[in-house]
C-alpha cells in the first residue's frame, strides 16, 4: 500500500511535535469511523445558534475526506445524523435537513472527480424528499467510482439497524419453515448479510471528537473490535493534522481479536 499522494502535499505544514513521516501506508485502517461531536458547544461557545456549529462543521468534513483519501483510506463512515436527533429542536432539524441536500449537492461533482463513491445507511425513507434526492444523486452519480468509499450515516441508529436483520430474518425463515425447508442457525456472516453495512468491512478505527466516551447508538455490532481514538477537539475545529493524531494512534496499537499474540 502506498499513499494517493505525496506526504507533504498531504500534511504541508505540520505542528510542532508531530512527525508526518512516521505514519506508515502499510497500517493505515482500510475503515474509519467518525463521531462528529461538538457542533453544538462549539457554536455556544461563539455565542452563536447551534445550526452555525453545523455548518461550520462542513469544513472539516470536507478536510477529512480529502485526507482520509489522500492517506489510502478504503471507507470512511461519518455519522451524520442519528435516529434519536429527530428529538432535537424542530428548527434544528429542518436546518440540517436542508444543509445535507445543499452540501451533498454542492460536493458530489468534486467526489466524483477525486473518484470517492458515496453512499448512505440508515432509515432514508424518512427523510424529506430533496434530502432524501439529493443522497440519491450522489450515489447514481459515483456508484461506479474506484476510490474511497464515503458513506453517510443518516437517520441511522445501530439498535434499530439490529432489529431490521433480526425482522428480516425472521420472515426467511418462516417462509422457509412454510416451504418445508428444514431450520438452519444462524451464524455472524448470515446475520452481517441482513445489515446496512452488508458490503461494508468493519471499521478498524473510530473516531470520536469533543472528548464524549460514548457509543451513541452508533455500528454497535460492526465496531465489536475496533480500536477507539478520543479527541478533545470539537468537530468543526477538527483537521487533517487532527486525523493524523489518530492514525499514528492507530498503529502503536496491537490488535488481539480476543486472542494473544
Amino acid at each position: 500500500m502506498s499513499f494517493h499522494k505525496p506526504l507533504d502535499e498531504i500534511f504541508p505544514s505540520v505542528p510542532d511535535g508531530l512527525d508526518a513521516r512516521a505514519l506508515d501506508p502499510a497500517q493505515v485502517p482500510a475503515h474509519v469511523a467518525v463521531i462528529m461531536d461538538g457542533n453544538g458547544r462549539w457554536a455556544k461557545e461563539r455565542g452563536k445558534v447551534r445550526l452555525a456549529g453545523h455548518k461550520a462543521g462542513i469544513g472539516a468534513v470536507r478536510e477529512t475526506i480529502r485526507c482520509a483519501s489522500d492517506v489510502g483510506v478504503r471507507y470512511l463512515t461519518i455519522y451524520a445524523f442519528s435516529s434519536e436527533n429527530w428529538k432535537r429542536p424542530e428548527d434544528e432539524v429542518r436546518g440540517l435537513m436542508d444543509l445535507f441536500a445543499k452540501t451533498m449537492l454542492a460536493e458530489v461533482d468534486g467526489l466524483h472527480e477525486e473518484h470517492v463513491r458515496v453512499m448512505t445507511i440508515g432509515d432514508a425513507s424518512a427523510l424529506p424528499p430533496k434530502t432524501r434526492q439529493a443522497f440519491a444523486e450522489a450515489w447514481e452519480k459515483t456508484r461506479n467510482n474506484t476510490g474511497m468509499t464515503l458513506v453517510v450515516s443518516v437517520n441511522y441508529g445501530g439498535r434499530a439497524e439490529i432489529l431490521r436483520a433480526a425482522n428480516d430474518i425472521a420472515r426467511e425463515a418462516a417462509a422457509k419453515q412454510a416451504a418445508g425447508v428444514p431450520f438452519a442457525p444462524v451464524d455472524e456472516a448470515a446475520f452481517a448479510r441482513h445489515l446496512d453495512t452488508a458490503d461494508i468491512p468493519d471499521p478498524d478505527l473510530v473516531i470520536r471528537t469533543s472528548g464524549e466516551m460514548r457509543i451513541s447508538n452508533f455500528l454497535l455490532w460492526q465496531i465489536a473490535y475496533s480500536e477507539f481514538y478520543i479527541t478533545d477537539v470539537l468537530w468543526p475545529d477538527f483537521d487533517r493534522y487532527d486525523f493524523l493524531r489518530a492514525l499514528l494512534d492507530f498503529q502503536g496499537r496491537t490488535r488481539r481479536f480476543g486472542g494473544v499474540k
